[in-house]
């Protein structure tokens, strides 16, 4: 990494490292559905250790899980400091990919082989993941929200309630 990645505090800045997990996630999905993919979402993005300038960095991606036209694609965030050989976990993210055709359209993504356990513990996560997404989607909806639910919760916080 190099000293134009860096933010005010001299670490590399985290959009940076962002960017790349998108570049590598827009890779891995195409290649595996042989059409171009775009970004749906992005599950999740937690930085766990900051990444120094002179930091070699690795990103890893596996195809977790398949849908009919998208795509979980997980990403995995390394550094290496490439005097002592020390290698931090950095980040890791899902991001869902859908894959298009020439005119932008959804197409259809051929399935995985799981062969492996870790291979299903993934896309088994990837499931429960997107059942996650659905329930805290509908539970906020204004239609759906119910205020009286909340405000023991919320008063409990670093929040003051004027309703």
């Amino acid at each position: 990494m190099l000293p134009s990645h860096s933010n005010f505090s001299g670490k590399i800045h985290g959009g940076h490292i962002l960017n790349l997990m998108d570049q590598i996630a827009f890779a891995c999905a195409s290649k595996h559905s042989q059409h171009y993919c775009v970004t749906a979402s992005v599950n999740r993005v937690d930085f766990l250790n900051p990444i120094e300038v002179g930091e070699l960095v690795t990103l890893k991606a596996s195809i977790n899980y398949t849908g009919r036209t998208s795509m979980v694609v997980g990403l995995r965030v390394e550094s290496e400091n490439i005097q002592t050989g020390k290698i931090k976990h950095c980040n890791s993210s899902y991001f869902t990919m859908v894959a298009k055709d020439e005119n932008g359209n959804n197409v259809s993504v051929p399935g995985i082989i799981l062969d492996s356990e870790q291979a299903v513990r993934r896309f088994a996560r990837s499931i429960v993941r997107q059942e996650q997404a659905r329930h805290r989607s509908t539970r906020f909806n204004a239609s759906e929200f119910k205020i009286e639910e909340h405000l023991e919760v919320i008063k409990q916080q670093n929040a003051k309630l004027e309703l």
